[in-house]
């Protein structure tokens, strides 16, 4: 019996040297780390489905999704690299590329390489430039979706006054004095002149940006005082002629829009539910719309010409590939913007995720109902909204203490506080106003320099 067992103990020795002899049955696996600032369950549920789709394609690689939040984007990628731990992807907001770029952070051949993977003449070229380094003529992000501010207005109307589209100061200005009393037309907009809100700030820099009036010039040096930024200054708080008596914000212009009060409107796409089916009261319920088929009588104009420019205000996100990524990591981001795989990110909110792609505009058309509402035409000038769209704080040649003070600008409201001395309340003419901001941002520049 115990012979018995001294050959069965061998027999199982034998085995298990014979088996960790053995040659490993399984590929190793390649790890993507995917950070996406589309944090909300529903959108990680998307992003991971899209990501297990590709997984089964590719079972040597695995993505793992990690939600993020927006506003902590950069010391997360900070605390990272300290520890030499970047992630592969990140999904992040224009502004942060110019900055990571210029750290050296990002790894532009492989941006390059998707995008041409993809194919070049596929992007909208406003995008494409917006994620170029001007430092080495290359895209240092892949552009991926974004949103539109433009005015919105009754396209109708306007047909029938002989009015052109407001997209220029001139169309503008001359539907500023023709709009009210046509129709139950009251006001020709609402403007932004509440100096406690930010809509004043998000329209005007849309005027600025179109007359060539910027913050900082290429030297750096503070330029609010300039003739351009006085002279956008006086266009915006003139049109308060024809607005709605204020102080007014968003809120009071979406619900003279859609109540028949007012032809103009400024809102980014996100409106466009609410053009169907009424906003919502701050009492609550929804705004009931005075004007049968609204969406489909409100035409786009997403681009303003300016006496020295012309833009459009907006977002766009972009897809970073990180230094030292690993090359999967291309594969990952050209498949979460091809196909069906694009068209399910698109979905998550049609609205405010506007294609990048012309190839996938036709898809993204269909992903709500209330498209059907829009006239193609203005779905197309949605969709071509990228190829003028700009913001102060995008200008690729401000470094990151320049975006910090354009960031301190918005935050502390002095745009909204500088409109309503003007308009509302006549204790500052736009030449004063402009010293005035001068002032203020110098202050905030040397603060950040100390």
């Amino acid at each position: 019996m115990k012979r018995l067992s001294y050959f069965v103990l061998a027999l199982l020795v034998l085995s298990l040297i014979t088996t960790g002899c053995a040659a490993p049955t399984t590929e190793a696996v390649t790890v993507i780390d995917f950070w996406t600032t589309d944090n909300e369950e529903d959108r990680v549920d998307t992003y991971e489905a899209i990501a297990a789709a590709f997984m089964a394609e590719n079972p040597t690689i695995e993505v793992r999704i990690m939600p993020i939040e927006e506003a902590g984007v950069s010391q997360r990628i900070a605390t990272a690299l300290a520890a030499n731990r970047l992630p592969d992807i990140v999904r992040m907001g224009i502004e942060r590329v110019a900055a990571f770029s210029a750290d050296g952070i990002l790894d532009q051949d492989a941006a390059e390489a998707v995008i041409a993977s993809i194919g070049l003449d596929d992007f909208r070229a406003g995008p494409l430039a917006m994620v170029t380094d001007p430092a080495t003529g290359k895209y240092a992000a892949v552009p991926f979706d974004g949103w539109i501010q433009a005015i919105w207005y009754r396209a109708d109307v306007f047909a029938d006054t002989g009015l052109a589209a407001p997209t220029s100061w001139d169309t503008i200005n001359t539907a500023c004095e023709a709009l009210p009393g046509t129709g139950n037309l009251l006001y020709a907009l609402t403007l932004g002149t509440d100096p406690g809100q930010n809509y004043g700030h998000q329209v005007f820099e849309q005027v600025a940006m179109s007359n060539d009036a910027w913050p900082f010039n290429q030297a750096g040096n503070v330029t609010m005082d300039t003739p351009e930024m006085i002279e956008a200054l006086k266009f915006y708080t003139d049109l308060q002629r024809c607005a709605m008596p204020g102080p007014q914000y968003w809120r009071g212009a979406r619900e003279s829009y859609e109540l028949d009060q007012s032809g103009m409107l400024f809102y980014s796409t996100y409106i466009m539910d609410d053009l169907v089916e009424g906003s919502g009261l701050e009492a609550g319920g929804k705004v009931d719309i005075a004007v049968e088929d609204l969406a489909l009588k409100t035409g786009f104009a997403a681009e303003m010409a300016g006496p020295d420019g012309s833009a459009s205000y907006g977002q766009l996100v972009t897809l970073g590939i990180m230094r030292g990524a690993d090359p999967a990591a291309q594969a990952v981001v050209e498949y979460f913007l091809t196909g069906q795989s694009y068209q399910d990110v698109l979905a998550l909110a049609p609205f405010g995720k506007i294609p990048v792609l012309k190839s996938a505009v036709d898809g993204w058309k269909e992903l709500s109902p209330f498209f059907a509402s829009y006239a193609d035409e203005t779905l197309d000038q949605i969709a071509n909204g990228f190829e003028v769209m700009q913001r102060w704080l995008f200008r690729p040649d401000y470094d990151a203490t320049q975006r910090a003070v354009v960031g301190d600008i918005e935050a502390l409201l002095l745009i909204p506080q500088a409109i309503s001395n003007i308009a509302l309340e006549g204790t500052m003419t736009p030449e004063t106003a402009a010293e005035w901001l001068q002032e203020q941002v110098e202050a905030l520049l040397a603060d950040r320099l100390e």
